[in-house]
């Protein structure tokens, strides 16, 4: 998200989340303030890489509540991050194949991991992972499933919830865009309509 029309009209629907890209080479880039949002809405930064001053001066600059880190951050710089009072969601991407192991020294320093898809970006692709890869998935700890979803996944949403996976949040973005940061709010109120009937 990035323009404030959008950013209230979106905050409607009362998402769980909403995302804002605090990383330069992103073309949803937040170069300005953000407005404030209700307070059910955790208002959440994106970042790749960043240095931990980055982040904190973010932080405080837009009052998030949650960071999500697409880089090669460490489990050590993630258990930094969290001492900063905002919850930490630490992003892994998929391609065809995912060693779960990598996930081991992360679990006690995110409070929640997100699966993306592998491609040229840290993410915003625009294309679904092999979803069977996560029936693998080995620890307890609960994740944000993302990667191109958009309306017409719906069908492959609700096989997947009805595993025992512990799926906290479905994480959408680009198929739900007029262009970059702008969204489709009516396609995004349906779509909110029928997870919550799920």
């Amino acid at each position: 998200m990035r323009e404030t029309e959008n950013i209230l009209d979106l905050s409607i629907l009362k998402p769980d989340y909403m995302g804002f890209i605090f990383w330069e080479k992103s073309s949803r880039f937040v170069k300005k303030s953000t407005p404030d949002l209700n307070k059910k809405i955790k208002k959440t930064g994106v970042f790749v890489d960043a240095s931990e001053e980055y982040i904190y001066n973010m932080i405080s600059l837009h009052q998030l509540q949650a960071v999500q880190l697409h880089g090669r951050e460490t489990p050590r710089f993630c258990e930094q991050i969290k001492k900063l009072g905002v919850e930490v969601i630490k992003t892994f991407s998929i391609k065809k194949h995912f060693d779960f192991s990598i996930l081991m020294p992360y679990e006690e320093n995110c409070d929640f991991f997100l699966f993306d898809t592998k491609g040229k970006l840290p993410g915003g692709n625009g294309y679904v992972f092999e979803w069977n890869i996560l029936n693998h998935y080995p620890s307890r700890k609960s994740f944000f499933l993302s990667g191109g979803i958009g309306i017409d996944n719906m069908v492959q949403i609700k096989k997947i919830l009805k595993r025992t996976l512990p799926i906290y949040a479905i994480d959408v973005n680009s198929k739900f865009e007029i262009s970059p940061g702008i969204k489709k709010i009516k396609a995004l109120k349906e779509f909110k309509k029928e997870i919550d009937e799920l």
